[in-house]
């Protein structure tokens, strides 16, 4: 993984402190605009951090694959990555 390691697993780690949260605002029974709230910051934190991953992917692996001449193969990751980010 290209990707500043450190980065993302403070990404990750940020968003599942909030997931744990999150089950316990279900647990509680607590406001369900707020736990809709807290599902939409979990999801930005996690859409951040994917598109930290796929930077780095497009900087490093992507860059390399097309001074090597073998770009087809990393075009065609890219456009099924983008198809499952889109969906």
């Amino acid at each position: 993984m290209q990707a500043d390691k450190a980065k993302i697993n403070r990404l990750l780690k940020t968003a599942r402190g909030q997931i744990d949260g999150i089950i316990k605002m279900v647990e509680e029974d607590r406001y369900c605009m707020d736990i809709s709230n807290q599902i939409l910051a979990a999801d930005a934190i996690l859409r951040k951090a994917n598109k930290e991953v796929i930077r780095a992917h497009i900087k490093g692996c992507v860059k390399a694959a097309f001074e090597d001449g073998n770009e087809d193969k990393k075009i065609d990751e890219l456009i099924e990555m983008m198809d499952k980010i889109t969906r």
